[in-house]
């Protein structure tokens, strides 16, 4: 949640961060609300002034028509103290509903645009691979190799969901542990998260967990959801705490599966296992001070490259535009890989994203730390270290051999047991 003294003192600034973000929220109906919420709390502290200044004057001496008249006037402003306590609980909780729509304030350098077209190319690591044969794609490649069966899981299932076989099993483990080994050497607190958060984690993250236009998976009844990553439950591992300033940076490397509806999502670019139901993700967390956080953004994207050059997979860096940031993010940075079988001639598949999203999800969750002026919101950070199921389409596709066979990535090697896939005779 933005800081709502901020929006009231920098209107303008916010609505054209909306526009430009191409989000439907109003600031200027928040503005408007903070102030009859802080009138609200004014008109009812003097309330309980004069309630306690009335019981005071009851323990002096009195006549009894004296007193009758203070316990009349206490007996009103209770029942006055009680409605207007209700009139604030009420404006409140528009107030946090409409706040709850504004997103964060982007970074001055974030290109301003709509659409994943709008954002900035940063660099690109690495040469496309020159097969001097036409490669296949990794649904190709599954079913010729016996590594991915989707007509089953649809099946079993539903659209979306597939089934791992053979090596492509324990080229699933390689990837994550190779991942987590990076992680680990950087300091990074290994963790198996549970795969449901309840409702408020999730909404304190930033995802929408209800509508039709949520990516989350709720559990009807239960006031839980099926987490769309391990940010959320990493994130909610600190809510409603204060932290010691000494032990900043806080950094975690979450492994869990992850559930997204994928609502709406189409096309030859989503199929296969691009855009799935359920995959495995390592997610890279940071707790830090607020001062910090820019840097360790930097250092997010630095072990995403390194996690995608060790595996020699070409890949460029791009700077996220405003439309496509998502709410709770100030900036981020995606990796997107080199993949062979998307299109014609191939075409750049997002593999990892890494977002700054400073004190927007503290706010919500009730991060803090203790410093010398009081406590104050921690800034919070995310990045994929590895969503297992893109890195097996651009090891796959990028490795392909004109035998049939896929090369697997040397760094792969110690943690699969094997070199080459197939070819099946």
């Amino acid at each position: 949640m933005i800081d709502l003294k901020f929006l009231k003192e920098n209107l303008p600034a916010v609505e054209q961060n909306i526009r430009n973000r191409n989000i439907q929220a109003d600031a200027a109906l928040v503005a408007r609300l903070y102030d009859q919420r802080n009138a609200q709390a004014r008109h009812l502290d003097s309330l309980r002034t004069r309630r306690n200044e009335n019981a005071s004057r009851m323990k002096g001496p009195l006549d009894a028509q004296a007193r009758a008249a203070l316990v009349e006037e206490g007996r009103r402003l209770k029942e006055e103290i009680a409605a207007e306590e209700a009139k604030l609980a009420g404006q409140e909780k528009t107030l946090a509903e409409e706040a709850a729509k504004i997103p964060n304030m982007a970074h001055p350098d974030a290109p301003v645009g709509k659409m994943d077209t709008d954002n900035r190319e940063l660099k690109r690591v690495g040469r496309a691979p020159d097969f001097g044969f036409r490669p296949l794609d990794h649904v190709q490649l599954g079913e010729k190799l016996d590594l991915i069966d989707f007509d089953t899981a649809t099946k079993v299932s539903g659209t979306k969901f597939y089934y791992l076989k053979n090596e492509a099993v324990f080229l699933e483990l390689a990837l994550t542990r190779y991942a987590l080994d990076i992680l680990a050497q950087n300091g990074f607190t290994p963790v198996i998260t549970p795969d449901i958060a309840r409702e408020e984690i999730v909404e304190g993250i930033g995802f929408n967990p209800r509508g039709p236009e949520s990516n989350i998976y709720t559990i009807e009844g239960e006031g839980t959801c099926l987490v769309g990553t391990a940010e959320i439950t990493l994130g909610g591992y600190h809510a409603d705490r204060i932290l010691d300033k000494e032990k900043l940076p806080i950094r975690m490397a979450g492994l869990s599966h992850c559930f997204r509806r994928e609502a709406g999502a189409a096309g030859q670019f989503s199929r296969g296992l691009y855009r799935v139901h359920q995959f495995t993700k390592v997610e890279m967390f940071v707790y830090c001070l607020p001062e910090e956080s820019e840097a360790w953004h930097g250092r997010l994207l630095a072990l995403e490259e390194e996690i995608f050059s060790g595996l020699d997979i070409p890949y460029r860096v791009v700077d996220t535009c405003t439309g496509d940031l998502g709410a709770p993010a100030y900036r981020k940075f995606d990796i997107e890989a080199w993949m062979p079988g998307r299109g014609e001639g191939g075409e750049w598949g997002e593999v990892t994203s890494t977002s700054n999203c400073t004190d927007y999800q503290a706010r919500r969750l009730g991060v803090r730390y203790r410093d010398e002026g009081g406590n104050r919101f921690v800034h919070m950070l995310n990045g994929t270290a590895i969503a297992v199921s893109r890195g097996i389409i651009a090891v796959m596709e990028n490795f392909q051999q004109a035998d049939g066979s896929i090369r697997i990535p040397p760094r792969l090697v110690p943690y699969t047991g094997f070199d080459r896939i197939g070819p099946r005779s």
